[in-house]
Formats: structure tokens, C-alpha cells, sequence
């Protein structure tokens, strides 16, 4: 959860600046967040585990948390909702003496729900699923995710058929409850960002 409200509130930032503010160095940081979605990320596994030792942060909730708290490709698809939002919305709030923050917050947040709830549960759900990173950084089997948790479970005990596919349901839940209330959000949000075939 706090990978998913971490990464949409940057995510968010990030998208909104892009969008509309025009600051220093803009074009080669956009091509920055570009280069991040290219690269794979278990190239960065050594040099983030490296950083993680440096802080002190292996076998904390943090170290679990920070390097999966950013999203580039998020980034780009909120980028893309809010060019799409007018531009007079927020000029008219500006005249009437509204700050930036009381724009962003006001106007352009409340406009961008659909897409704000698609984008909150991909991250959620790739958080949910990532075995990779948790499973370098942890040892401490109270920090394991579930993941990491149904495969120690696997190698301690060996193969055991029944309950392995219980605990594969039981891992699986909280995806399809999110799913089930959340679908409207997701089909619109994917609709509005261009992503459903138009």
C-alpha cells in the first residue's frame, strides 16, 4: 500500500510538471524517464542492493519500499491525461488568484480520478506481484512478501501440491477484490489514456 500512495502522489507531480510547467533542463530529464522505462530493471538490482547496504536499509520495510516507489512509465501516462485537460480550467482559477498547488489540487486532481485509480492499481498489483527485489533484499522472514514467502515455504518444506494452491488463491484475493471494485475505474482509465485499442 504505501508503494502504491508513494509512487501515484510522485507519479502524479512528476506527470503534472511535465505537463505544464516549463523549468530548466526539462527536455533531458523527459528523455531521462524515457531512457528508465528502456532499461531492464535487473540491470539496477546491483547498484540499487549497493545503495540499500550503503543506507542501511537491507532488511527494512524501507529497502522494500524506496526502489519500487518509482514508476517512469507511470510518469508518462499521467503526463498524457492531463495535456489532454484544458489549459483554460486552469487560467481561469489562476485569475481568480488560485496558486499552482490550489490548481493542481482543486481542479486538475479531481478531473483525473479514472486515471489516478487505473494507474494506483497497476502499481499495486506489480508491487503485489514482485518477487525479484523483495526476495534479494529480505532475509527476515516477518518482511517477506507474499511472493517471496510461498517460495520459502516451497523450498523448506518441498512440494506440496494442496497447499501451495492454497496459498496461491489466498495470494491472488486481494488482486480480484481490487479488480471487482475497482473495475469501472480501471476500463475508463485505460480508455482515457489510449491504451484500449483506439
Amino acid at each position: 500500500m504505501a508503494i502504491t500512495l508513494i509512487t501515484v502522489a510522485t507519479s502524479a507531480l512528476a506527470g503534472y510538471a511535465f505537463s505544464r510547467v516549463n523549468f530548466k533542463g526539462k527536455r533531458w530529464l523527459y528523455a531521462a524517464i524515457i531512457a528508465a522505462i528502456i532499461i531492464p530493471p535487473q540491470l539496477l538490482i546491483v547498484p540499487l542492493f549497493r545503495q540499500m547496504l550503503a543506507f542501511n536499509l537491507v532488511d527494512t520495510s524501507w529497502g522494500i519500499i524506496l526502489p519500487q516507489a518509482f514508476a517512469p512509465a507511470m510518469v508518462l501516462i499521467l503526463k498524457r491525461f492531463f495535456d489532454q485537460i484544458p489549459v483554460e480550467l486552469e487560467e481561469a482559477a489562476r485569475v481568480d488568484g488560485a496558486s499552482r498547488p490550489r490548481v493542481f489540487w482543486s481542479i486538475v486532481l479531481p478531473l483525473s480520478r479514472p486515471i489516478l485509480a487505473a494507474v494506483a492499481i497497476f502499481v499495486f498489483i506489480g508491487a503485489w506481484n514482485n518477487f525479484l527485489w523483495p526476495f534479494i533484499v529480505t532475509t527476515d522472514t516477518h518482511l517477506m512478501t507474499l511472493p517471496v514467502g510461498l517460495q520459502t515455504v516451497k523450498s523448506a518444506y518441498g512440494l506440496q501440491y494442496a497447499q501451495n494452491m492454497a496459498s496461491a488463491i489466498l495470494a491472488a484475493l486481494p488482486l480480484v477484490v481490487v479488480f471487482l471494485f475497482f473495475q469501472r475505474q480501471i476500463i475508463k482509465g485505460i480508455a482515457t489514456t489510449g491504451f484500449g485499442g483506439q
